[in-house]
């Protein structure tokens, strides 16, 4: 169950100047080791800036006064290393996030998805969800969803089983609206949830053709042949050398001329991986398995 994704997004708010001033590298590194070697999450090819400021936040969260104390505590208490692994992975997402993105999925992207029989997709770090309900959303506009088979995959449990449930905050109701109106959204949004109290509870027969896994870019393997890859927002905390590897699973899990979509700010163009994919629709980070490299 290692690092199984990435952080999707900033902590609320920053620690204070001290305890910066007193925090190394060195006892950062020792305590990812440590969560590595014992419970098997691997964050140690993070980067380094976006992880200093998440363990910084733990800190002050869990009223620690230093690394080492609570590397202590996590390695002697599972709850506590629960509790970190939640600001580890802070999950920040929305419904339709770049709608252009999504635009260009519905109108490049799918004429060629039409053409599968059956069709097999991966997200790769889902988070809580959101955007795998967008992906079913689409399809089943497309008329694809029936025949397709969505893989939601992530390293947080507590993610994941908020995935599963298709439960979101029914405040983020209207900028998800706006979203997918922008991408193209064929329907009313709101045909596709029941409002509930303060929440917003999406039509259950969207997760029929969803499977949520727990799994690691940093340590898993490939579990399945794919048509498309969607990991956007994840590769950005990445160091380089775990973006190769993600990028090779990628590519080892795409059929023939499989996708490969990216977030906004993420690029293959610099990995070892760049000439084994061409640009389809570069402004929104969609590329597509070159023919012939294994």
């Amino acid at each position: 169950m290692p690092q199984k994704t990435s952080p999707t997004g900033p902590p609320a708010a920053e620690p204070g100047n001290g305890l910066q001033a007193s925090t190394t590298d060195a006892e950062l590194q020792r305590l990812m080791e440590a969560i590595y070697l014992k419970y098997s999450y691997d964050f140690r090819d993070y980067s380094g800036a976006s992880q200093k400021r998440r363990v910084l936040y733990a800190l002050t969260q869990l009223a620690c006064p230093s690394i080492p104390e609570l590397q202590t505590r996590l390695l002697h208490d599972p709850r506590v290393f629960q509790q970190v692994l939640q600001y580890l992975t802070i999950p920040v997402s929305e419904m339709f996030r770049d709608p252009a993105f999504f635009l260009a999925l519905r109108q490049q992207v799918v004429p060629y998805l039409r053409t599968y029989a059956s069709l097999k997709v991966w997200i790769a770090g889902c988070s809580t969800g959101e955007e795998v309900y967008s992906l079913a959303i689409l399809l089943r506009e497309e008329g694809l969803l029936e025949r397709s088979l969505i893989y939601a995959t992530d390293i947080n449990p507590a993610s994941l089983d908020k995935a599963r449930q298709g439960i979101f905050a029914l405040s983020s109701i209207r900028g998800f609206t706006a979203n997918y109106q922008q991408s193209g959204g064929q329907r009313a949004f709101a045909d596709y949830y029941t409002a509930a109290y303060d929440a917003a509870i999406f039509d259950k027969s969207l997760r029929d053709n969803i499977v949520f896994a727990d799994h690691s870019l940093a340590t898993d393997s490939v579990f399945s042949e794919t048509q498309m890859v969607l990991c956007r927002n994840v590769l950005i905390y990445f160091t380089k050398k775990l973006q190769d590897r993600a990028f090779g699973l990628f590519h080892e899990s795409l059929g023939h001329r499989g996708f490969l979509c990216l977030g906004s700010k993420e690029s293959i163009d610099f990995s070892s991986y760049a000439t084994r994919f061409e640009p389809l629709v570069r402004a929104e980070r969609i590329f597509r398995k070159r023919p012939g490299l294994a």
